[in-house]
């Protein structure tokens, strides 16, 4: 057993180990590089929040297969609304949109923490396999979401939007049919 073990180790010097390092996955450079393309297949993708909301209480599995990108946190939708921005907590903002049901709830996110992998996973171009790990496929999602809030949040005064006109464009999984997350790949407050 030891021979196999020892035909089996590979001996690497420190300076092989650092170089090796030097080249690794490098989360900020990935969510400054892939950020605007999927910001711009966001918008593309996105449908209005009235046409989403009638197709998926119409028929959730027919408004899947249509709108919906798979993911492993279940289906992610692009969507685009302008409405009033209600009560927030914790950085997430209710959202009231004309034309939507009553009983189904808005919200977007605006930090400071940004959760989710919607960003990653709204387009379906990013895949697991174009990383070593789960960490690493986990860390992309977190590079988009903080490189989203450096170009897109950054110039937004979140604690006054309550009562304002927002535009958003962005992402949410459909985890509840009456109540969609957004995060956001634009907003604009006006």
């Amino acid at each position: 057993m030891l021979v196999f073990v020892v035909l089996g180790t590979r001996v690497v010097s420190n300076d092989a180990a650092d170089a090796g390092a030097d080249e690794g996955f490098n989360a900020e450079a990935f969510g400054a590089e892939r950020f605007p393309g999927i910001q711009e297949a966001i918008a593309e993708k996105a449908v209005d929040a009235d046409e989403l909301a009638q197709a998926i209480a119409a028929d959730a599995e027919a408004a899947v297969e249509e709108y919906a990108v798979p993911s492993s946190g279940g289906p992610v939708f692009s969507v685009t609304f302008t409405g009033t921005v209600g009560e927030g907590q914790s950085g997430i903002y209710d959202v009231a949109v004309d034309g939507l049901p009553d009983d189904l709830l808005v919200r977007v996110q605006t930090g400071p923490a940004i959760n989710g992998t919607e960003l990653r996973d709204a387009t379906g171009d990013i895949v697991f396999g174009e990383f070593t790990n789960q960490i690493e496929f986990q860390n992309a999602a977190a590079a988009l979401n903080d490189e989203m809030k450096v170009q897109v949040l950054d110039s937004v005064d979140a604690a006054s939007l309550e009562g304002s006109t927002v535009t958003v464009t962005g992402a949410f999984t459909l985890i509840n049919e009456a109540a969609w997350l957004v995060t956001p790949a634009h907003l604009e407050a006006g």
